[in-house]
């Protein structure tokens, strides 16, 4: 087999996807490889509607509108996409590399792996019957917010999303709580503010106990913490956020051996990894004083990708300004 791709980026999240727009650029031939049926990774599927407010230059943004700018951008340049597409293997073949998947084997010159976190699910309400109101009343995102509209809602959880949730909930319903098991809440401080000068009402500090379903809504059952004072309210629909559990062991199954710190693989200032001609970028990549955002992401891929293009092309001349590499 012959050398297909210069660069195969695994993982068509936001990060993948900038990652292949800008290898475009450098006028190599590039594959992008996603496991899903669509781009976008977790933003596409699990927060389409949430607003973003870390990528530069636009003050707030949603997810789908990023990932649609993002297919846009991508289309630009003539980078290969490749949907529902698991990598099952990657293994050395001298100083390229043999990449299967469950539809393919293709070859290529370097690899930028851009996974995230891997498979990903919600971690789930901890309430015996919470399965018998999950897409009725119970849900743990917001994919359609025409769903919540004029909907009484209660946001479980502290965090950045639950808070971004309720404030995205409250510009549509009419009612929306905000229940949090401490009394701070573990959010950038612009959120925070944002929270308490809005109409969401916070119930805090509680845990949730029970549901019960009252006509085609859900009662739900809270106890305040160390004081058991108990707490029932009554809405349309409880939307939980506790976070995601996230798995990324795809690539222990590869010929592979990428040296890896709780998970996530080892990668220097460059996205370089344990073995030459493979980079990794974004949340699946660390290094010391990494900061897991999306524009983290988009600044580590340019860096990768230049970096792999003098491994590969030493002759070529190095990028210079984004405006240059436009032809």
């Amino acid at each position: 087999m012959e050398a297909t791709y210069d660069i195969t980026i695994i993982g068509g999240g936001p990060v993948g996807m900038f990652a292949g727009f800008y290898a475009g650029l450098r006028d190599v031939k590039v594959q992008i490889i996603e496991s899903l049926e669509q781009l976008g990774g977790q933003v596409s599927a699990i927060y389409p509607e949430k607003t973003i407010l870390d990528v530069a230059g636009y003050p707030k943004i949603t997810g789908k509108d990023l990932i649609s700018n993002l297919k846009a951008q991508l289309a630009e340049v003539d980078t290969e996409v490749k949907l529902k597409q698991t990598v099952l293997d990657v293994e050395s073949v001298g100083d390229e590399f043999k990449i299967t998947t469950n539809q393919e084997v293709t070859m290529s010159k370097s690899i930028l792996i851009a996974t995230g976190v891997g498979s990903f699910n919600p971690r789930k309400l901890a309430v015996d019957n919470a399965d018998e109101f999950e897409d009725k009343q119970l849900f743990y995102g917001v994919t359609d917010l025409d769903k919540f509209k004029n909907q009484s809602v209660l946001v479980a959880g502290g965090g950045d999303s639950a808070i971004d949730l309720a404030l995205l909930l409250n510009s549509v319903s009419p009612e929306v709580y905000l229940l949090h098991r401490r009394d701070q809440f573990r959010a950038m401080e612009h959120s925070v503010k944002q929270l308490q000068e809005s109409s969401v009402k916070l119930l805090t500090p509680y845990l949730i106990k029970g549901l019960e379903p009252v006509d085609q809504q859900v009662k739900i059952i809270a106890e305040k913490m160390k004081t058991k004072e108990p707490l029932e309210v009554v809405v349309d629909k409880l939307v939980v956020n506790y976070g995601f559990k996230s798995q990324d062991k795809v690539n222990d199954n590869w010929s592979i051996d990428l040296a890896k710190t709780k998970g996530q693989i080892n990668v220097s200032q460059t996205g370089q990894t344990n073995l030459k001609n493979i980079v990794a970028v974004g949340d699946v990549a660390t290094f010391d004083g990494k900061q897991a955002l999306i524009s983290t992401g988009f600044g580590e891929a340019p860096i990768a990708i230049n970096h792999l293009i003098s491994n590969l092309y030493p002759d070529r001349r190095g990028a210079m300004h984004s405006t240059s590499l436009n032809k």
